[in-house]
This record gives C-alpha cells, structure tokens and sequence, in this order.
C-alpha cells in the first residue's frame, strides 16, 4: 500500500493537478474499465461456447431414439421419461411413425441446453431451438449438451394431444 500510495504523491505532484481532478479522471476510468470489462465477459460468452463445442466434438454422443406418437395413431410420445446428465454429448434421433403430425415442444429444456445441430432432411439447423414438428413419417436428429440440471416438462401443443396423453418430462442430472 505504501508503494501505491507513493507513486499517488509523485503522480499528482509530477502533472500538478488539483486531487479533484484526479478523482474525476479515476471514476471516469473506473466506469470505462467496468463497462469494457463487462462487454468482454459478453463477448466470452460466445467463444466459451465455441470452446465448449471443440472438446465436445471430439466425445462421442449418446444416441436415443425417441417416437412421436406410433402406427397405431396413439398420442404418446415413448419414451416419455428421458433422462440426460449435463456435460454430455447427445444425439436425439426422434421419428414420428403415425400418420399425423406432431411437436416435440420442451422450450425450458432448450434452453438449459448447448445445441451442436438439428438435422431433418437435407437440412441442417443451428443455434436456439424450442420446438420441432415432424410430419408424418418424418425423422430428425438434435444434438446437444445439456448445461443446466434440472427437470422439465416435453408436451405435443397440438389441442387434445397433451391431454390425450402426449406428455412426457425430461431430466438434466449433474
């Protein structure tokens, strides 16, 4: 503290300004230093995830198969518990073998979650999803990491399928 407070004495003695005027000039740093240090922990955000997805890409996902409904035109979705543990790569391969359509509509999971892809088709998708539709006979793959434990519900919002059962939870463990 002494260092400190001597470099202080030669400092202001040395450009000889008044010490308001040093105060003025310290909070005025002081309030640019907070919001640059604060636009890089923004910014880091993004690149954390980047680095996350590069250690990531190199563990092998987990695959589970999930249907959306089944041939018999059941509102179910089978499994209906699924259970993830955050840190680990997965590969969500879900089919809808019924004959009419349906959404794997789980937005809180979503968002507790990094997602690598969504594939249906020919079509790739990246970034932020809360919900897919698949058509019948339709398949798509979502690979992810869960981040965020916790437990959430996953429903069909299509009227009468969620109460007609085509409900189900997902849990995300540490």
């Amino acid at each position: 503290m002494k260092i400190y407070n001597h470099f202080y004495k030669i400092v202001i003695t040395s450009l000889n300004l008044p010490a308001s005027t040093w105060l003025q000039i310290l909070r005025r740093n002081y309030v640019i230093l907070t919001l640059f240090l604060s636009l890089n922990f923004i910014a880091a955000t993004p690149a954390m995830a980047a680095n996350l997805s590069g250690d990531l890409l190199k563990q092998p996902a987990t695959e589970i198969t999930v249907s959306l409904g089944n041939s018999a035109n059941e509102l179910k979705f089978e499994p209906n518990h699924l259970e993830f543990e955050a840190g680990k790569r997965y590969q969500l391969r879900l089919t809808n073998p019924s004959q009419l359509k349906h959404y794997f509509t789980a937005k809180d999971f979503a968002d507790g979650i990094w997602t690598q892809k969504v594939q249906a088709g020919k079509v790739e998708i990246k970034g932020a999803i809360h919900e897919l539709e698949l058509k019948p006979g339709a398949e798509a793959e979502w690979v992810f990491v869960p981040l965020k434990s916790g437990t959430y519900s996953l429903r069909c919002p299509i009227p009468g399928h969620t109460e007609a059962g085509m409900s189900g939870e997902i849990a995300i463990k540490n």
